[in-house]
């Protein structure tokens, strides 16, 4: 008789240890399943089997711990039970019906047949609502810490328990609670790994999701082709300022920007380390190396929060590059959070080295009362408001409003969550209708009036918040200097493309209507640490 014990295993308690131990020194003939029944097993146990769940995720809050680290702790955890201990990772697959199925027949492929796990021969391990997903199949479930199956209340600490605990204590090692429920395989690797700090930090930080990304609404098919789309463009407008050695690319969203810079003739000597926080885009990183896409061997990814911390050693860099990243921060985090951000990219460049952040911008004279003509014959006025359920049908619906229709949804959808209000007015003028509002928040919808695939994850997302003059000033707050090609200009694409014939900026000077020229979009700011 197998037991079969299936979970994340971050963290491995006393109490898990003591139980498991005595169904193998007592047997299972005695014991009483999740409902209350004797099992009446007589079999012996002959080994255990440790499914490690969630197994090629790391480095978020959910899962802090890569699943090397939790294979040690377990290891070591089974070499006193007395019998055989096998460990299998389980890759997370999303929210299937029939997870156990799947953690089984892994179990069966990754053991070569050795363990075909059936209700004949495995008794289940469970204390959470995954037993039900293995009742379901047949299998005897034994309860461990569970305590009431009704209310899912539990009679110890469960190792999660653990876990949050420690993210709140302010000296986990001496910890009376930490000691007295946790299994020393786990304390050991824990401390040796200085897995605590990890976990600390991990739950400070409030603008990554429990998985471990910005926000759950952006559609990552469209987003990364449109990084891929832009790369060579991006690359070619950063080229000439990158300082050859060790290159960093935080926010390297799938590695493009990299993987052209290994393609550079004058960076060949260079090591290049890309950074990027979403555990979905750093997968396909992984991926995009092992695939041999990158000609430089010297290409290193890591998943890392640039905001919460240094993610390269202090004075270490020549050359970090960021593209499209710093307006997440502000949109996602907080101004605290940005100015740490800038301030540790300065921590981290070696003297004579250069951060190259090339992101949107906001226009200078930016609280000026502007008149905005938008298009209202290019699509329909029809319910600017309607509801969709369907992703797909929603960016349907969008793309057929009018460009007039489309700002109306824009300024009620736009950080409704975060508590901003867009003011505007309206009015007409020889005929024509115009929006009477500030040019930061006219400038906030034509940036991305277009964007109806990724419509509600970009109604988080604040881009006009500062102009060149406040990034200058703030980058030498940090102690950077700036460089002198350092510029913002119009992106004449999306003026060709995205707003000739859509929209149309006046100011109003003695009752009359002057043209105003397309603001600025794009920056290129160029930091130097002397």
């Amino acid at each position: 008789m197998y037991l079969l014990i299936p979970g994340r295993h971050q963290l491995l308690t006393q109490f898990q240890f003591r139980y498991i131990q005595r169904l193998i020194q007592n047997g299972l003939n005695q014991e009483k399943d999740v409902f209350g029944n004797s099992i009446g097993i007589t079999q012996p146990i002959k080994a255990v089997l440790f499914a490690v769940t969630s197994a090629n995720h790391s480095n978020t809050r959910r899962n802090p711990l890569p699943f090397y680290l939790r294979a040690i702790a377990i290891e070591d955890f089974g070499n006193t039970l007395g019998v055989p201990t096998y460990i299998y990772g389980i890759d997370d697959v999303g929210q299937v019906p029939n997870f156990a199925g799947y953690t089984l027949k892994r179990i069966q492929h990754d053991s070569e047949g050795l363990f075909h796990c059936t209700p004949a021969n495995t008794v289940v391990i469970c204390s959470t609502p995954v037993l039900n997903m293995y009742h379901q199949l047949g299998f005897t479930i034994l309860p461990a810490e569970l305590q009431d199956l009704t209310t899912w209340q539990h009679h110890t600490p469960m190792p999660w328990d653990l876990v949050e605990h420690i993210a709140k204590s302010t000296e986990w090692e001496n910890d009376p609670f930490v000691q007295t429920h946790m299994h020393t395989s786990a304390y050991n690797v824990w401390r040796k790994y200085r897995r605590g700090e990890k976990v600390q930090m991990l739950f400070r930080d409030v603008m990554i999701s429990s998985d471990g990304d910005l926000t759950e609404t952006r559609d990552y098919n469209v987003y990364v082709r449109q990084m891929d789309d832009i790369a060579e463009m991006k690359y070619h407008d950063t080229a000439s300022f990158i300082q050859p050695g060790r290159i960093g690319d935080i926010g390297c969203a799938v590695g493009s920007w990299i993987k052209l810079a290994c393609k550079d003739e004058r960076l060949r000597e260079s090591d290049f380390y890309g950074i990027e926080v979403s555990r979905y885009l750093y997968v396909l990183c992984q991926q995009r190396k092992e695939n041999g896409e990158f000609i430089n061997p010297f290409v290193f990814f890591s998943q890392k929060n640039a905001v919460t911390g240094l993610v390269f050693e202090p004075n270490s860099m020549n050359t970090i590059h960021t593209s499209s990243l710093t307006h997440e921060i502000e949109s996602y985090g907080s101004r605290n959070d940005l100015l740490q951000f800038i301030q540790n990219r300065y921590e981290e460049l070696a003297p004579g080295g250069v951060w190259i952040n090339r992101d949107v911008v906001g226009p200078e004279n930016k609280d000026q009362i502007i008149h905005l003509w938008l298009n209202d014959a290019d699509g329909s006025n029809e319910d600017p408001f309607a509801t969709c359920t369907d992703k797909q049908a929603f960016s349907q619906y969008l793309s057929g409003l009018s460009t007039h229709a489309r700002f109306l949804r824009f300024a009620r959808d736009f950080r409704q969550k975060e508590g901003y209000v867009l003011k505007y007015s309206t009015t007409t003028i020889h005929n024509k209708k115009y929006i009477i509002t500030s040019l930061r928040d006219a400038m906030e919808f034509l940036s991305r009036k277009d964007y109806t695939d990724n419509w509600q994850s970009e109604m988080h997302e604040t881009f006009c918040f500062w102009d060149l003059s406040e990034w200058k000033i703030n980058l030498q707050k940090a102690g950077f200097t700036i460089h002198t090609d350092s510029k913002a200009f119009t992106n004449e694409w999306i003026v060709a493309n995205r707003w000739k014939g859509k929209c149309e900026l006046f100011t109003l000077n003695n009752g009359q209507l002057e043209p105003l020229n397309y603001p600025v979009t794009t920056m290129f700011l160029i930091g130097v640490k002397a």
